[in-house]
């Protein structure tokens, strides 16, 4: 642990961050889990309204800087692909 006033603040500041962006990586994990989930159906709409909300979260999280901009492309374009192939 650290010994400076500030020092130990951006400990505490850096922890709050990390869990921050745990629970955005999670949440984009878990609605990538449900579209892939819907792919499998036959209910399109459902299907294209859980697509455009996993755009959504990774441009919101490249936006906040917890998302690189390529990471996030790399992961719309996977999941684009993975749709398109258990949808055939």
């Amino acid at each position: 642990m650290a010994n400076i006033k500030s020092a130990k603040k951006r400990v505490l500041i850096a922890e709050a961050n990390r869990q921050r962006n745990v629970a955005w990586k999670s949440s984009i994990k878990t609605a990538v889990k449900k579209v892939l989930e819907l792919a499998t159906g036959k209910d399109k709409d459902a299907l294209n309204t859980a697509l455009s909300k996993v755009y959504q979260l990774c441009d919101k999280a490249v936006s906040k800087g917890i998302l690189h901009k390529n990471t996030a492309a790399r992961k719309k374009s996977r999941l684009a692909l993975a749709v398109k192939k258990l949808a055939k």
